[in-house]
């Protein structure tokens, strides 16, 4: 079997040490002449790299997601599987709870004060919040959203959940609901966390209605896609005090590339003002285990397709995920 990838990627030691023997490996820009390989890895193929090799029947996308182009583009290929990798999982569950526990426990300012050697802070009231005994609402209960859902009970929280097609009412210990019955769950929402894709029918729907029906002193935390929430919305409830605090690790405005990555507002209104908002860049899912883990997820899945087994991670273009 025949696999292509145009750039070559961190840990391709690791890649290699664990394919399948059948598997024809070929890397770099220039499509392989003649261009006969099955499966493309791209998050961000070219129309020459679709429509090059005949035989070519799956594009794997590397990372979870995809983008407006890959979908677009993926849409006229329709005999092209799209498949994506959850290999940070972990890591970005991890990132959703250091944004709230942060966010809980005001550790920002907390930081900020004793590193000016500034003890005043600790004499103030106390804006804190205990998360145990509260009620965490998931929005996305995936994988990602499983391993929040162990680790926020473990804390004592009642956890509730949504998912696209629910199945089962109860999920070890979590209750489970459908995505028409978000408005009945906010107002119970004493955490909500957002675990979702960026797709049509998730854009905006964290607006001003939604997070006005959550309770007064509520934490909300985003680790899905900025647009999933209304920026201007969450910024006024964050200084009207009626959310107590709020964490993000994705934004409405990204940097072109790293070399103009300075003076990029992530945002159009000014979250970098507030003491009861914790900003991280777009980092959740990368840690020093990331790339290992994503060629070790990389060779599993194109093992399974060496070995004629079902690929998994398919995604629904229509769908976004």
């Amino acid at each position: 079997m025949k696999v292509h990838i145009p750039s070559t990627p961190d840990a391709l030691d690791v890649l290699q040490a664990q394919l399948d023997p059948a598997i024809e490996l070929t890397i770099g820009p220039e499509i392989p002449q003649p261009a006969e390989y099955e499966i493309l890895v791209s998050g961000r193929p070219s129309r020459e790299e679709l429509s090059a090799s005949p035989h070519l029947r799956a594009l794997v996308i590397p990372w979870a997601g995809l983008t407006t182009e890959a979908r677009d583009l993926g849409a006229e290929f329709p005999q092209v599987a799209v498949h994506n990798l959850h290999h940070n999982a972990s890591m970005t569950a991890e990132m959703a709870l250091t944004l709230l526990l942060s966010a809980a426990r005001f550790l920002l300012p907390y930081d900020r004060s004793l590193r000016a050697n500034d003890w005043s802070i600790r004499y103030k009231p106390n804006p804190s919040m205990s998360l145990a005994g509260k009620t965490a609402l998931i929005l996305g209960y995936g994988r990602i959203g499983r391993r929040v859902a162990r680790v926020l009970q473990a804390l004592d929280m009642n956890v509730l959940a949504t998912r696209r097609h629910p199945v089962e009412a109860y999920e070890d210990g979590v209750e489970i609901h459908g995505p028409g019955e978000l408005h009945d769950l906010l107002p119970q929402a004493d955490v909500l966390i957002i675990i979702l894709p960026a797709t049509a029918e998730t854009e905006g729907l964290i607006g001003p209605a939604e997070i006005a029906a959550m309770p007064v002193g509520s934490i909300l935390i985003n680790v899905g896609r900025g647009p999933i929430v209304d920026q201007y919305a969450l910024y006024d409830a964050l200084k009207s005090g009626h959310l107590r605090a709020a964490g993000s690790d994705v934004w409405y405005h990204y940097p072109p590339s790293a070399e103009e990555s300075k003076d990029i507002p992530p945002a159009d209104v000014p979250f970098n003002e507030l003491d009861n908002f914790i900003m991280s860049p777009h980092r959740g899912g990368l840690t020093t285990d990331t790339e290992p883990m994503r060629m070790t997820h990389l060779a599993r899945l194109l093992n399974a397709a060496a070995r004629g087994e079902e690929m998994p991670n398919q995604i629904d273009l229509e769908l976004g995920y």
